[in-house]
């Protein structure tokens, strides 16, 4: 547990669902979206997302995403894609 307290926290959010159509990120259902989990790392968190997209392979209109929750609590850490100081 120590390893994990060393490092610096990055959360990460995988979910996804099944879009109305392959030009839009619009859900078909949203209380059908799937929540996967909050991550503490990108590298588990893409591993998580790639699992979810694997097993989707079959239907085209199913999306799954990760999202930097990292970036929006502290939108001025200076992280990619935020505000620098």
């Amino acid at each position: 547990m120590a390893e994990q307290d060393d490092k610096k926290q990055l959360l990460h959010l995988v979910f996804g669902g099944e879009l109305k159509s392959l030009k839009s990120g619009e859900f078909r259902n949203l209380d059908q979206l799937d929540i996967v989990g909050i991550f503490p790392d990108y590298a588990s968190a893409l591993a998580a997302w790639k699992g979810k997209a694997q097993a989707s392979v079959d239907n085209a209109h199913m999306r799954y995403f990760v999202v930097h929750l990292h970036r929006l609590l502290d939108p001025e850490s200076g992280a990619p894609g935020g505000p620098k100081a």
